[in-house]
């Protein structure tokens, strides 16, 4: 019979990639991580890693078992979210990732709605900002309970396996010019602008290490120009400063807008460019009342700040 223990350390290998790694996230060490690795073996009746280099990967038995480990460790933690929702009055730690416009718009607003409803003992909460794709990682490697993740129309988003996902919200992405340069195009403000037609404008975005970077790439890229990039950071109130002292151009999700906004000429795009934002656990997870009630008020409408059409511009 398989050891589901073991189960769960073949899993992390999976998601960390060496033993000692591995080791370190179970609080083992490495000999004793080695030892059930090589017990699973045994009970697998074939070898579940092998040697690649001084690197150990998985083999095609080995990855049918972390597949079946993910659905097995989600039923296990779907039943540890029953029996701690039957321990009334127990309240715990919320660890949640997320990317740096959701951490400023939707985690104040969170943290104040628990202070003002919830009764002692308070749930406390946890907060690291990270981009999607590594909050992605710190949920696979079991580093965060919760991700706030985005997608954008033209960069759509893969899910890891054995996570839950849900719609928070959605946004548009807007054109952020001088008003200088918006009277030059014959924008009035608010008027949808066709991206074209920015093609000879200098352009301010993110770094290449983010998404947003990506998603500005592909959006110009369908509109038929190659942006000429004069300035990268992933701070976007850099960037509408920058807008607003005659720069260049940029494209900027709503909610990423800072409060100083007022001084840009914002434009929705001819052809809409969005971005959907998730909140993304693992299975099974979601039924723990702690993290069942912050889901609960990150949804809920006065706590979030809306849809596509209502979302706030700071």
């Amino acid at each position: 019979m398989l050891d589901v223990r073991r189960l769960r350390i073949l899993q992390h290998l999976a998601a960390y990639g060496t033993v000692a790694a591995t080791a370190e996230a179970l609080h083992l060490t490495p000999p004793a991580v080695s030892q059930h690795l090589a017990a699973l073996q045994k009970e697998a009746g074939m070898p579940v890693v092998e040697k690649r280099g001084r690197t150990l990967r998985l083999t095609a038995a080995g990855e049918l078992l972390v597949a079946h480990a993910e659905i097995i460790l989600a039923e296990l933690a779907a039943a540890e979210s029953g029996l701690a929702a039957l321990q009334s009055g127990r309240h715990g730690i919320v660890r949640i990732t997320a990317f740096a416009s959701a951490a400023r718009t939707l985690i104040p607003p969170l943290w104040q709605r628990l202070a003002d409803t919830d009764a002692a003992p308070a749930l406390s909460l946890r907060l690291s900002v990270q981009e999607p794709d590594e909050a992605l990682d710190e949920l696979r490697k079991r580093s965060t309970d919760l991700a706030l993740v985005h997608s954008y129309t033209v960069l759509p988003r893969s899910f890891p396996a054995a996570c839950e996902q849900a719609v928070l919200m959605e946004e548009p992405v807007l054109l952020a010019l001088h008003p200088h340069q918006a009277d030059a195009l014959g924008l009035a403000a608010g008027q949808p602008a066709d991206l074209s037609r920015t093609a000879h404008l200098p352009w301010l975005t993110p770094g290449p290490e983010t998404s947003c970077y990506e998603m500005i790439q592909r959006a110009c890229g369908a509109a038929g120009f190659v942006p000429d990039i004069r300035v990268r950071s992933s701070d976007f109130s850099v960037l509408a400063a920058l807008v607003a002292a005659g720069a260049g151009a940029a494209l900027i999700p709503r909610m990423a807008l800072p409060g100083t906004a007022a001084s840009l000429s914002l434009h929705p795009l001819v052809h809409p460019v969005s971005r959907t934002i998730f909140t993304v656990s693992r299975a099974g997870t979601g039924k723990h009342p702690d993290l069942r009630r912050v889901l609960e008020l990150l949804h809920d409408p006065a706590t979030a700040p809306g849809t596509i059409d209502s979302a706030p511009r700071d």
